[in-house]
């Protein structure tokens, strides 16, 4: 597995950690947070296709959406923390 591919497993593997525990949290949340819950779960299941899409691709396009998959994972990541700020 090169480097990009662990790094990017680590991240989808860290993320999945802190959706689990945010969706225990969520049981308690206000209606705005739910919303934005629903819209990062729809991310998530985009997220979770491309790690898919790249671990099928080879080469540069591959390359290209395991980058592109690392983005949005990213972008997850910060969702989520916005998330548990507003549940604290």
């Amino acid at each position: 597995m090169s480097t990009l591919q662990d790094e990017i497993k680590r991240l989808k593997d860290s993320l999945k950690q802190e959706r689990d525990e945010l969706r225990l949290q969520l049981n308690l949340a206000k209606a705005e947070v739910r919303d934005e819950w629903e819209d990062l779960e729809k991310e998530w299941d985009k997220f979770v296709g491309k790690l898919q899409q790249a671990g099928q691709e080879a080469g540069q396009t591959g390359k290209e959406i395991s980058e592109t998959a690392k983005k949005m994972g990213e972008e997850l990541r910060s969702g989520y923390q916005r998330i548990k700020d507003r549940l604290k």
